[in-house]
């Protein structure tokens, strides 16, 4: 009787040792979760930035006046027959 009992409780800790600590316990798989939910804020803050960006890109295929500043603004470009002037700001 001493024995079986004995057995049960040493099956009892390994099980309960897997449960809190072994593969797939509950730490784990809290772990688990938290991940999931900073994977998910991620994913959501992505899918904005895409929106954005399709945005724009549907803008410079449709409007050319988007497409001109754009390319102004990032490439420097000027029309013929206009005067570029750089301002440099002084250095303190």
């Amino acid at each position: 009787m001493k024995f079986l009992a004995i057995v049960f409780a040493i099956l009892i800790c390994i099980i309960q040792y897997r449960i809190w600590w072994g593969e797939g316990s509950y730490r784990e798989i809290e772990l688990l979760k938290q991940q999931i939910a900073e994977q998910q804020k991620q994913n959501d803050l992505l899918k904005k930035e895409n929106e954005i960006l399709r945005k724009e890109i549907l803008a410079l295929r449709t409007n050319p006046q988007v497409l001109e500043e754009k390319a102004r603004e990032n490439l420097g470009l000027i029309k013929p027959g206009e005067t570029f002037y750089r301002i440099i700001p002084k250095e303190n």
